[in-house]
């Protein structure tokens, strides 16, 4: 018979947390007048910029979405090219290709696997001026781009940041005098985006978040995120009353509901409770497998100048690197524990492969692609069963 974890249940590599708080959030809102456009969306709004740092903040409908609309507001069409990292989900990449753009990949650091900052710039200096338009950086699994440095690059070669920290509300790194950086807090990136899927920090179902600290930006999402549509007055172009609209561009409908903006205002009150639980986790893990010889574990990214020990990870994810990467994952399937893979390396998807790409242009990404595993990693994963999948783990290389 199979060993079993004490509570006898599957353990999952994430799970969302849904507390009587917030259900009772959600049907406060659906008793209400208003089940989306109504107030909920700009209290979420308000809540989330202060959370990051952030002068303003749009909910949105998804993680994509967000990408896609940053895309627009930044002006990505065609002839446009951005340079992102070939280690994320495809939507980091797929949105500037929405707009009519070209992604161009750069492989990652081996390491950290964040994008190589110096990868990116060889790329810069090999091309003329104004060959590239933005890069995409990606806070994998929680672990921050020092987005000062890549803005320094940024800056020097006139392209614009979008950080796709979907992993990370609540993670930050040090600049050069030792200031802590929020992601998504408008210092570095143009934009930020945030997801808010069920296995993320923050879970509203589907939903997402844009982050700025410039005005102008800030005003074209609010139009692109509704048809193109709005009902300013003092932005329309004729007025024949109060119920006058105007389509002033080319929108979608990207909109959030205020059932789901109530729900993540809810979980938003407990994140810093959840960000401490999945750090505490993540210090279990480093703590049972940092002398196991078959494993790898992912550096941080943190600036020397952090304080000791604070590497302003926000540990979405617990990934190992290891040989026999689908003899691990098997075994661990037979006793209940669905760690994952993430990702398969955008470049070698057969999309991309028919836009010229090909396995063997990005041997970092590939190498750690054959290798890493994501454990379980989530705030309600109790003690007893994480001691449980070490246990695995170290048996499945005792064999």
């Amino acid at each position: 018979m199979k060993d079993q974890h004490p509570l006898q249940q599957p353990i999952p590599y994430g799970r969302q947390h849904i507390t009587e708080a917030d259900i009772a959030a959600v049907v406060e809102t659906m008793r209400s007048d208003f089940l989306t456009q109504g107030p909920q969306v700009a209290a979420f709004e308000e809540a989330f910029a202060s959370y990051v740092g952030a002068r303003y903040a749009v909910a949105v409908a998804n993680g994509t979405a967000a990408l896609h609309l940053c895309s627009l507001a930044l002006g990505v069409t065609e002839g446009t090219r951005v340079i992102t990292t070939p280690i994320t989900f495809v939507a980091s990449a797929n949105c500037v290709l929405y707009c009519g753009g070209s992604i161009e990949f750069a492989d990652v650091d081996p390491d950290t696997i964040l994008l190589d900052i110096q990868h990116i710039r060889r790329l810069l200096e090999s091309k003329p001026p104004g060959y590239y338009s933005g890069i995409i950086p990606v806070d994998f699994g929680g672990n921050p781009v020092q987005l000062q440095e890549l803005r320094e690059l940024a800056d020097r070669h006139s392209l614009w940041i979008i950080e796709d920290a979907c992993h990370a509300p609540g993670g930050y790194f040090y600049d050069d005098q030792g200031e802590k950086q929020l992601c998504g807090n408008g210092k570095y990136a143009d934009l930020t985006i945030f997801s808010f899927h069920p296995v993320k920090h923050i879970a509203t179902g589907e939903g997402g978040m844009v982050t700025t600290n410039d005005e102008a930006l800030y005003r074209k999402l609010l139009l692109y995120r509704t048809h193109g549509i709005t009902k300013d007055p003092d932005l329309l172009q004729e007025n024949h009353g109060g119920w006058y609209m105007e389509m002033q561009e080319l929108g979608y409908n990207y909109r959030i509901s205020d059932i789901l903006c109530a729900l993540g205002l809810s979980q938003l009150q407990r994140a810093d409770e959840g960000l401490l639980r999945r750090k505490e986790l993540a210090h279990r893990y480093d703590q049972a497998f940092g002398e196991v010889p078959e494993i790898k574990l992912v550096q941080t990214a943190a600036s020397a100048t952090g304080l000791a020990g604070d590497t302003g990870h926000a540990y979405h994810l617990y990934i190992i690197q290891i040989q026999d990467r689908k003899g691990l994952y098997d075994y661990l399937r037979q006793h209940q524990i669905f760690a994952q893979v993430h990702y398969i390396p955008a470049h070698t998807m057969p999309y991309y492969r028919r836009l010229g790409y090909q396995k063997g242009d990005f041997p970092v990404a590939e190498h750690y692609y054959s290798q890493c595993l994501s454990l379980p990693l989530y705030p309600t994963l109790s003690d007893e069963e994480q001691d449980f999948v070490i246990e695995k783990v170290k048996e499945f290389f005792q064999k």
